[in-house]
């Protein structure tokens, strides 16, 4: 189940990260409310998932499953440049998770 908590947590943090987009440094009321609502949520995932995986594994995975998450919808919903070097760098995120779930100690 860590696993889980793990992606799940991931997911919320790239809700909150596009919501701090919308939420127009939180002037927005709507899109404020509902960031601050992934946030919480996101950590609560990560906290459910730090129980018994390592603390470095899972803030990395975390983090990465939300930098690529959020590059993606970047690209997506507000039209960001996409190039060569950015699906490298996505790449090389992705290839750092899966490493890192693949060596981890449960």
């Amino acid at each position: 189940m860590e696993w889980f908590y793990l992606v799940v947590a991931g997911i919320f943090e790239v809700g909150w990260a596009i919501g701090l987009k919308y939420s127009q440094g939180f002037t927005k009321t709507l899109s404020s409310i509902l960031t601050i609502i992934g946030m919480a949520a996101s950590f609560y995932f990560l906290s459910l998932s730090l129980k018994s995986l390592q603390i470095g594994t899972a803030y990395a995975i975390w983090t990465g499953i939300g930098t690529i998450g959020t590059v993606l919808l970047g690209i997506i919903l507000f039209k960001e440049p996409i190039n060569i070097m950015r699906i490298v760098c996505i790449v090389f995120i992705v290839s750092g998770i899966v490493g890192l779930k693949l060596v981890s100690i449960e």
